[in-house]
């Protein structure tokens, strides 16, 4: 089965579900793209600061599958911000994953306390995709403001904003801009992955008896319902796994469809909570981390 592909405001095409490999240890992943690939995800969403990206790289080559058919994205981490220091962040992680060109590029956090310096990594980007090292730049994490602020200083509107956005934290008003400027959402944490704190009790978006009922439905587990939830909503989504059986469930999302009650539904469950770490507070003294030249 081929995955429905989303366009890029640049025209570039990326399959509209991917597999990410956040948290994933290096001596797992290769196996776990290795599952993913053979599946059928032509996606691959890794990031420097993952220190995965050469398990990454290693699945690719040895999959059998063409490059040319496998959309690789990967991440800038906030230590390697900067003009210069972006460049050479490229050619670092080009050298883990064992490609010339990467798809989709961009900066992992907005790093608001020091913006000069993400307005020249991004800079970066934009050469990057001049010279044809890249064929999309983007960013992740980046707030309404942060978004006004880069746009106002750049030229190339980012082709992807990659959040946080699941059942619990929907963070309207952002994909709402997003969209306004034609950058395509991307989820991740789109399952959730994390224990929420709802109504007095700690719980998890796999066990919302809304999301559970809507599944039963369909025939289809929790996880599979806030998939097409995305899906249907024009989200790119980015799942991931280590457990094969896991990985192929997040696969069989396509031959399904929610009705419009049951998307407002899921929509109604948004508890405005965060569950991730506040895109504001990212500092290089809190959450710095020095990326290995390989």
């Amino acid at each position: 089965m081929s995955i429905p592909n989303l366009t890029l405001n640049n025209g570039v095409e990326i399959p509209s579900l991917g597999f990410g490999v956040f948290q994933t240890p290096p001596a797992e992943t290769e196996a776990a793209v290795t599952t993913a690939l053979e599946t059928g995800y032509r996606h691959i969403d890794t990031a420097a600061a993952y220190l995965n990206e050469r398990g990454v790289g290693d699945a690719i080559k040895r999959s059998g599958v063409d490059r040319s058919d496998i959309f690789i994205e990967t991440k800038i981490w906030i230590n390697d911000f900067g003009y210069d220091a972006t460049v050479h962040a490229f050619d670092k992680a080009a050298g883990k994953l064992g490609v010339e060109q990467i798809d989709l590029l961009i900066l992992h956090q907005a790093l608001p306390g020091e913006f000069d310096l993400t307005i020249a990594a991004y800079k970066a980007l934009e050469t990057l995709l001049a010279e044809g090292k890249v064929r999309a730049i983007g960013v992740s994490n980046f707030m309404p403001d942060h978004l006004d602020r880069l746009l106002e200083a750049t030229s190339v509107v980012p082709a992807i904003n990659q959040i946080e956005v699941h059942p619990y934290f929907r963070q309207s008003e952002l994909l709402e801009v997003n969209e306004k400027h034609g950058i395509l959402s991307q989820a991740w944490a789109p399952i959730g992955g994390i224990t929420f704190y709802r109504d007095g009790k700690h719980g998890s978006t796999l066990e919302d008896p809304v999301i559970k009922e809507i599944g039963a439905a369909h025939g289809k587990s929790p996880a599979q319902a806030m998939l097409r939830w995305h899906l249907q909503q024009g989200r790119q989504v980015i799942p991931k796994s280590v457990t094969p059986s896991r990985i192929a469930e997040n696969f069989d999302v396509f031959d399904f469809e929610l009705t419009a009650d049951q998307l407002a539904a899921i929509d109604a469950l948004d508890t405005g909570v965060r569950g991730g770490p506040e895109p504001e507070a990212v500092t290089r003294e809190k959450f710095g981390l020095d990326i290995p030249e390989a």
